[in-house]
C-alpha cells in the first residue's frame, strides 16, 4: 500500500482538490484473528498520476485536510488510522497535525534509518504516535527502526512461506505486532495464523468458501421474502409487518435503527407499523434492508458489514448523478457482499433475489451499466485509480462528486453500524 499517497493544500477542499484533477482516498480494514476491525489503512492519491510523485509536505497536507474536515475518528470509527509517511513528512514534523493517539505512521520500505530520521521517530513516539514498518524486508541497519516499531507489515504477495519463516525468526526478539498484508485466500489466512501473525490485511474475507449442492438456508429465504415485499409500491403494511415480526433479532435491529440518528426521527417509535408511518416508504425500505443485511452477516467479520453499508450508501447517493434508481442501487451495493456473508457463490443466490434481471446480472459481475457505480467503488477499495478514472469518464460525471459521496457514505456507515450491532 506504500505507493498510494495523495496530497492537497492546507485549507483547500478535503477530497476534490482544485484544478489538478481528482483526488482519491479509500480505506482498507486491518483485522484481528477473530475478524474484528483493529484499524484502517487510509490510501490517498493525487490525480491524474497513477502513483504519488509529490513531496512529503503535499501528502501530509492532504491528511490534514481529511482529518480536519471529516475527522480521522469518523473516517475510521474511532479506530487507529494507518497512514503512509515519507521521510520529509516525518523529519519535518508535518505529521504532527494528525491526532497521535489515533494514528499509526507507516514508514515506507525505502526509508533508511539515518540519524535525522531516527531522531524524528523518537520524538514522534514520545508524542504518542505508533510506528509501523511497511512491506518489511530484512536489510542491514534495520534493527534501529525495529527497536522503535509497534507493527511490522509483511506482504504475502512478495514473500513465500519459507522466506516469511526466516523473516519471522529474525523478528522474534522484537516486541512488534505482525501484520500479514495482501492476504487473498483462505489458505493464506490459515498460514498467517499458523505463522504467528496477529493482524490480517487483504480481501480474504470477501472471497466465499464454495459448498457444492448447498441451498439457501430457510431463515435466509424468509429474509429474502422480506426484501421482495419491500419492493411493492406502495408497501403492503400488514404483509411487511408480519414478515418482519417473525424474526425477533431482525425486529430488534430494525426498531433500533429507526430510533437512531441515522433516520433523524425525534419521536419514539415502538412498533414496525409506527416506524413505517413515521419515516415513509422510501426510508423504511432502506433501513429495513440495512437491518436484514446485518442479520445476514451474523457470525461473519464486522468489516464485511461496514463494507456492505458503505457500498449500499455510496451507490444510493451516486445514483442520481448517473440517472439510476437510488433504491435499486442501494440494494445492489448492499447485496454485493452476500457471497461472503452466506459463504455461497453469487450465482446460487441471485435466482432468489427479488430484483430486475439487469441487477441480478450486475451482482453476478456482468458488464452492464447498472454495475458501474459498484465497479467504481470496488476499484477504489483496491486502490486501482486508473480503473476509477475510466468509469468516471464512462459515466460522464464530475469525478469530484463521486469522492464526496464516498466520504459521506463512509461516515454514514460508521454511524449506522453503531446502531446495527
Amino acid at each position: 500500500m506504500a505507493s498510494e499517497t495523495m496530497g492537497a493544500a492546507v485549507g483547500g477542499p478535503a477530497l476534490t482538490g482544485a484544478g489538478d484533477g481528482t483526488r482519491y482516498f479509500a480505506r482498507q480494514p486491518i483485522l484481528d484473528l477473530r475478524g474484528r476491525v483493529h484499524g484502517y489503512e487510509l490510501l490517498f492519491r493525487q490525480a491524474p498520476e497513477e502513483g504519488f510523485r509529490g513531496d512529503g509536505n503535499l501528502a501530509t497536507r492532504t491528511m490534514l485536510d481529511n482529518s480536519v474536515i471529516f475527522g480521522i475518528d469518523r473516517l475510521t470509527g474511532g479506530l487507529p488510522a494507518f497512514v503512509n509517511c515519507t521521510r520529509e513528512s516525518l523529519v519535518d514534523g508535518l505529521v504532527r497535525v494528525l491526532p497521535p493517539a489515533m494514528t499509526v505512521l507507516e514508514l515506507l520500505e525505502d526509508l533508511e534509518p539515518s540519524p535525522e530520521l531516527m531522531d524524528a521517530c523518537r520524538k514522534l513516539k514520545s508524542l504518542g504516535f505508533r510506528l509501523a514498518l511497511d512491506d518489511f524486508m530484512w536489510r542491514p541497519g534495520i534493527e534501529a527502526l525495529l527497536e522503535l516499531a509497534d507493527y511490522v507489515k509483511v506482504d504475502f504477495a512478495l514473500t513465500g512461506r519459507r522466506d516469511r519463516a526466516a523473516l519471522l525468526d529474525r523478528l522474534r526478539p522484537y516486541a512488534v505486532a505482525l501484520v500479514a498484508e495482501k492476504v487473498e485466500t483462505q489458505e493464506e489466512y490459515r498460514e498467517a495464523c499458523a505463522d504467528g501473525f496477529t493482524l490480517i490485511q487483504g480481501y480474504y474475507f470477501c472471497r466465499p468458501v464454495l459448498f457444492k449442492g448447498q441451498g439457501v438456508p430457510v431463515n435466509r429465504l424468509s429474509q429474502i421474502q422480506i426484501l421482495e415485499s419491500l419492493r411493492s409500491t406502495p408497501l403492503d403494511l400488514p404483509q411487511v409487518s408480519e414478515l418482519v415480526k417473525r424474526d425477533a433479532s431482525l425486529t430488534y435491529r430494525l426498531l433500533r435503527l429507526v430510533n437512531s440518528p441515522v433516520c433523524a426521527i425525534r419521536q419514539e417509535v415502538r412498533s414496525i407499523e409506527a416506524a413505517l408511518l413515521a419515516v415513509g416508504d422510501d426510508v423504511f425500505r432502506r433501513i429495513a434492508t440495512l437491518a436484514i443485511a446485518t442479520e445476514l452477516n451474523s457470525g461473519q467479520p464486522s468489516a464485511l458489514l461496514r463494507l456492505a453499508f458503505v457500498r449500499g450508501r455510496f451507490c444510493e447517493l451516486a445514483a442520481g448523478l448517473c440517472g439510476m434508481d437510488p433504491t435499486e442501487q442501494y440494494l445492489l451495493g448492499l447485496l454485493s457482499l452476500l457471497p461472503a456473508m452466506l459463504l455461497m457463490p453469487m450465482k446460487d443466490l441471485t435466482p432468489a433475489l427479488p430484483l430486475r434481471n439487469e441487477i441480478r446480472q450486475a451482482l453476478e459481475g456482468a458488464d452492464v451499466s447498472e454495475r458501474r457505480l459498484l465497479d467504481w467503488l470496488i476499484h477504489l477499495e483496491c486502490g486501482d485509480w486508473a480503473q476509477c478514472d475510466t468509469i468516471v469518464e464512462l459515466c460522464k460525471v464530475d469525478p469530484h462528486s463521486f469522492m464526496d459521496r464516498y466520504a459521506d457514505a463512509v461516515v454514514w456507515a460508521e454511524d449506522a453500524l453503531c446502531y446495527a450491532e
